[in-house]
Order: structure tokens, then sequence, then C-alpha cells
């Protein structure tokens, strides 16, 4: 993780997909997030359309 709370993500600028909301994309950050207490995982992910949307990084899967 770097300054910025970055993580290094294996997947990054390849195609995942979020199992939450079954969208594609291509994963652009995995960001450490300080909320209520706690550090959470959040997966940044931006597909064809341009329009980036959030998930807990638990939820990527690695598009085949």
């Amino acid at each position: 993780m770097d300054s910025f709370g970055h993580e290094q993500h294996p997947w990054l600028h390849k195609q995942v997909r979020d199992i939450a909301s079954c969208g594609e994309g291509e994963l652009t950050a995995v960001v450490h997030e300080a909320t209520r207490g706690r550090v959470v995982r959040v997966a940044y992910i931006r597909p064809e359309s341009g329009v980036e949307w959030t998930t807990a990084a638990d939820n990527l899967q690695i598009v085949r």
C-alpha cells in the first residue's frame, strides 16, 4: 500500500466483474479507506462507457 492508501492489486488494469452488480470493466484502483472507525478495501472499476463505480474489493472476479 502506498502513502495514498492505494493497494498494488494483481488485477490492476485487467477486466474484472463486480459480483454485486454483475458489471464488468477495468480495475483502476483498490484503495484502503477509513470509514466508521474501520478500514475497508474499495475497488474502482471503469467500464467502456467511462462511468466509473466502486464496490468492495472482495466482490471482484477476474474476467477470463
